[in-house]
């Protein structure tokens, strides 16, 4: 595929602040003593709701709060480092399509979660979604990231064959 300069940079640049917003958003979980997904899943109101009242039981609660807070960590810390790109990109799609249909933006459905707005169908975590899969198709961790110390360049592995 050829993708010019510019691209590269931009797609880089969306690969980082994405990155950069996961990982960020798992370490104030990770801080925060009192934090805990148990409110978020209990107030969903979706077609899911039953499945995210059993996430939130008192079994399985802590299990996930630690699930979240480390694929948080993992999905940021591998975009912004641009190593295991693809790995933290399915990961982050899973987190955000959850975080999605625990709270719906389809019409009827009023979040108990905090919103900044009022949105129909899109919000933000859809739209996060979306960048990932442009990540998908696009892996910008040949362009700029760790993974390139740990490839073969072509022509070092074309000579050992």
């Amino acid at each position: 595929m050829n993708v010019s300069k510019s691209q590269q940079f931009i797609l880089v640049f969306l690969r980082i602040l994405i990155g950069w917003h996961f990982l960020y958003e798992g370490l104030l979980k990770l801080l925060s003593p009192s934090w805990s997904a148990k409110r978020y899943l209990m107030s969903s109101e979706s077609f899911m709701g039953d499945f995210f009242a059993w996430l939130s039981s008192d079994a399985l609660i802590g299990m996930v709060d630690f699930m979240t807070v480390a694929l948080l960590l993992i999905v940021g810390l591998t975009l912004v480092l641009g190593v295991f790109e693809k790995i933290g990109i399915l990961a982050g799609i899973a987190l955000l399509t959850l975080f999605y249909l625990a709270h719906p933006s389809f019409p009827g459905i009023e979040s108990a979660a905090p919103t900044e707005g009022s949105y129909f169908i899109v919000n933000k975590n859809l739209i996060e979604l979306a960048a990932l899969l442009v990540l998908w198709v696009f892996p910008t961790s040949k362009y700029f990231g760790l993974s390139q110390f740990f490839s073969t360049p072509k022509s070092a592995s074309l000579a050992t064959k």
